[in-house]
């Protein structure tokens, strides 16, 4: 589990290095780091290293690594797709849900977050390079989808969230980032106030930074291959 602190570290420099490379300020990228497939010990050990927002594919799991960790006051958000029955979940335990990619998923959202907690920071997810097996709503439905989910009362809309096709070639990569930028650009010049484009991972954080993410979602950089850690992070079956 040391390493965990030393890979925090390792990917903190590089976002630091990319910010500096793009002419940008470090302290302007967020990190989430993605502990899905993680045990709650390798969560616990990177929030001792400094680390708060963590991120979770699978609404059961996260809830079960809230309440082992509850004490450590952790910032929690959802990447992976929203389905219609955990949307209660998602809403009560979630700090943001990155992967709104419909209204009705986005009703729902609103309708069941509770009275008690601020307004759910919620960021629509873009299919920027239309695979069909990849969540999230093609680029020429975002904007509709941006004015129905600014509208809903208990959800903050916060930006753009994007997951590109992998691919070997990274001028690809950082063309389909371009392409989230400057939709997300547009939206703000047409009076939204989204603040939070996120955009990249292990493999291309440094070309995320450089195309204008604000928040990079990293998970094996940090806490190594999930195969390995799949074992120790669920129950017995």
């Amino acid at each position: 589990m040391e390493a965990v602190a030393d890979n925090l570290q390792a990917v903190r420099e590089r976002i630091a290095r990319a910010a500096r490379a793009a002419g940008r300020e470090p302290g302007a990228i967020r990190l989430v780091a993605v502990s899905k497939m993680q045990p709650p010990a390798a969560v616990a050990q990177a929030a001792r290293a400094g680390q708060r927002a963590f991120g979770e594919n699978y609404v059961q799991e996260a809830v079960a690594k809230m309440d082992a960790l509850a004490d450590l006051d952790l910032e929690w958000h959802l990447v992976g797709p929203v389905q219609s029955n955990k949307t209660r979940a998602a809403a009560e335990r979630f700090d943001c849900v990155q992967t709104v990619a419909s209204e009705r998923i986005a009703r729902r959202l609103c309708e069941q977050r509770p009275e008690r907690r601020r307004p759910l920071d919620v960021l629509v997810q873009v299919n920027i390079s239309g695979e069909a097996s990849k969540s999230g709503v093609a680029p020429a439905r975002v904007p509709a989808l941006v004015r129905a989910v600014a509208a809903l009362p208990r959800l903050r809309l916060r930006g753009l969230m994007a997951i590109p096709e992998p691919a070997a070639d990274l001028a690809l990569v950082r063309a389909r980032f371009r392409a989230v930028r400057e939709l997300y650009e547009r939206l703000r010049a047409e009076g939204f106030a989204l603040d939070t484009l996120s955009l990249g991972m292990s493999d291309d954080l440094e070309v995320a930074i450089a195309e204008g993410a604000t928040l990079v979602r990293v998970g094996r950089a940090i806490f190594g291959p999930r195969r390995a850690a799949r074992a120790s992070a669920l129950p017995p079956s």
